[in-house]
């Protein structure tokens, strides 16, 4: 009886995880670019002017913060080549505190960008049914793989940022993974096509000088007491939709 049971918990738990999200939500259509912007986190393509800010504004971990402190927002456009994420944080403070890009990743500002290539949602902590990209500001991008250990994931994302006073222009360029990705493996990104649906969410980590983040602001709203479910479950995660 006892193999029996443990066999219909692992169908139960494989049925679950690779069960569709239960719907849609935070639904933005994203436009097409014949040109991948340049990387220099100055955002002098005329593309980007004729796409719509996002706001980033959702507190998921931290206390109240001033406008003077944090404000955040971001565009988005693809090609076939890629996603391309255009990020404005105001922050007066910008904190690296670690030097091995593999410890304490989170603690440092950095933005994050979590991406879901087949919208499935879903557990993905220790896989790669979603990935959790951390941009650190030195460019190291790090996420968690399947054998629970930090990696470097720089050919995923790459970016360049550039501050003037207190406010910092992002750009970054991802690669799109799908789930058979497989760590140490010759692994090729995918080719994006028009009416692709993705999961997506876009988070900061903002800290002033204190020995842990002080807040973590995302895109998207989470229900609950605990809204730092990101890294965990891609169910949290808005969706995009490519449009040429």
């Amino acid at each position: 009886m006892r193999p029996i049971f443990l066999a219909l918990c692992a169908m139960l738990a494989v049925s679950c995880n690779s069960a569709k999200k239960k719907a849609d939500t935070a639904i933005i259509e994203v436009s097409y670019t014949d040109n991948a912007p340049k990387l220099d986190g100055k955002a002098t393509e005329s593309f980007w002017n004729l796409i719509d800010w996002n706001p980033l504004d959702q507190n998921w971990i931290g206390g109240p913060y001033d406008h003077e402190d944090f404000n955040g927002r971001y565009k988005l456009a693809w090609n076939e080549q890629g996603l391309y994420v255009l990020v404005e944080i105001m922050d007066d403070v910008l904190y690296d505190k670690s030097e091995d890009p593999l410890k304490l990743w989170w603690n440092d500002d950095c933005v994050e960008v979590f991406v879901d290539e087949d919208n499935s949602g879903g557990l993905h902590q220790y896989s790669h049914n979603a990935f959790a990209y951390h941009v650190a500001l030195d460019g190291n991008v790090v996420d968690l793989a399947p054998d629970k250990t930090p990696k470097l994931y720089n050919d995923h994302v790459r970016s360049q940022h550039h501050t003037v006073d207190n406010v910092t222009t992002w750009e970054l360029a991802l690669s799109i993974f799908d789930d058979s990705y497989t760590d140490g493996a010759k692994n090729k990104p995918l080719t994006l096509k028009s009416k692709k649906k993705m999961g997506f969410a876009l988070a900061y980590c903002d800290n002033d000088s204190s020995a842990e983040r002080e807040n973590f602001i995302g895109s998207v709203f989470v229900p609950g007491e605990d809204k730092n479910q990101g890294w965990i479950n891609a169910d949290i995660f808005g969706t995009l939709v490519l449009k040429k």
